[in-house]
């Protein structure tokens, strides 16, 4: 019993120390603590891309980087809501020269997700990889090389008053939340498979591994000849697509939730508003929405300098002994080809 006594004293000292790391970490910014490469094609233009996750300084925030094509410059575009040139089927920055680069929001959401406020994003291609059509093979890289503290606290977007956009049955509301980034989204297709799905969450890292970050992209098998015929999904398929049939999801596999559809409107969602250039504090209600209505929403929430405020979290150190202790980390049960 005085063994079991002890070992029960270490674990939980153990855990509640793991514990607050991250809560005296949670008010420092972050970056990455080694570069990481992943390769794929654009799940639009079809083009091969090598995407590389770069570490980068305090306050630099998120930069994408475009690496020279036919002997053009490098282009450095940060990631911000006043970069983005198109919403149609992906979210694409770019700048007075034109787009730079698409379909960036898989990559943001997976950073803005585990908490990584600088980094850079080096393609070399039009598109950023679209991998398994999730966010998981980025998150998985990240794992990979690990998360470090720098010494510069963290600034966060609080969100002060309703912010409310709203188009037809659409529409989406930034409004003050308490604990950090909630995320509530509400689709509804006339469709057997999909009708209507809800999901609502607080982010945090574990959550966005454990819940969100393996739902992947989602199309109709009625709508590819058009897609094709305006230039978009060239490289669709089943390997980076959920596609759905009139009565059945076409992919060997199945889908990896019940409702994939809608966690993967929330990872879109998270992406798009990582593009507010701080984390948020506040909740997010998308309905019948997408990345159009999400840039629109933050767009609004910015444009109204009475509606939000930076703000600094503090360090709050609690003594040991607490009863308190922290979930159990779970390991993610998947991985891409990284380099």
């Amino acid at each position: 019993m005085a063994i079991s006594s002890r070992l029960s004293r270490s674990l939980a000292v153990k855990v509640w120390d793991e514990h607050m790391t991250r809560s005296v970490q949670a008010g420092r910014q972050t970056t990455l603590q080694d570069h990481v490469t992943v390769v794929g094609i654009g799940v639009h233009s079809g083009s091969p891309a090598h995407l590389t996750l770069h570490p980068a300084e305090a306050d630099s925030g998120i930069v994408f980087v475009r690496c020279g094509v036919d002997g053009q410059p490098d282009r450095e575009l940060s990631a911000n809501y006043h970069s983005v040139t198109a919403t149609e089927f992906a979210t694409v920055l770019g700048d007075q020269n034109g787009p730079a680069v698409s379909t960036t929001e898989h990559v943001l959401a997976a950073l803005h997700g585990l908490g990584i406020d600088n980094a850079v994003v080096e393609v070399d291609g039009p598109e950023v990889p679209i991998m398994d059509g999730s966010a998981a093979p980025f998150v998985a890289a990240i794992d990979q090389v690990g998360i470090v503290s720098l010494a510069a606290s963290r600034r966060y977007i609080q969100v002060l008053k309703p912010v409310r956009v709203a188009k037809g049955e659409s529409y989406g509301e930034l409004r003050p939340h308490p604990r950090g980034l909630r995320i509530e989204t509400e689709i509804e297709f006339d469709h057997p498979l999909i009708g209507r799905q809800s999901c609502a969450m607080d982010i945090e890292p574990d959550l966005f591994r454990r819940e969100l970050a393996r739902a992947r992209t989602f199309g109709f098998m009625r709508d590819v000849a058009k897609l094709w015929s305006a230039g978009y999904a060239l490289g669709a398929s089943f390997e980076n697509t959920v596609v759905i049939a009139e009565n059945r999801v076409l992919n060997p596999e199945g889908v990896r939730f019940h409702d994939e559809f809608v966690r993967h409107k929330a990872v879109d969602a998270i992406g798009d508003l990582a593009l507010s250039g701080a984390p948020l504090i506040g909740a997010y209600r998308s309905v019948r929405g997408g990345h159009k209505l999400n840039h629109a929403v933050l767009t609004a929430l910015m444009s109204d300098r009475s509606a939000w405020a930076y703000v600094e979290i503090p360090e709050i150190r609690r003594p040991r002994g607490h009863a308190d202790l922290a979930a159990g980390f779970v390991s993610p049960a998947y991985g891409p080809d990284v380099s």
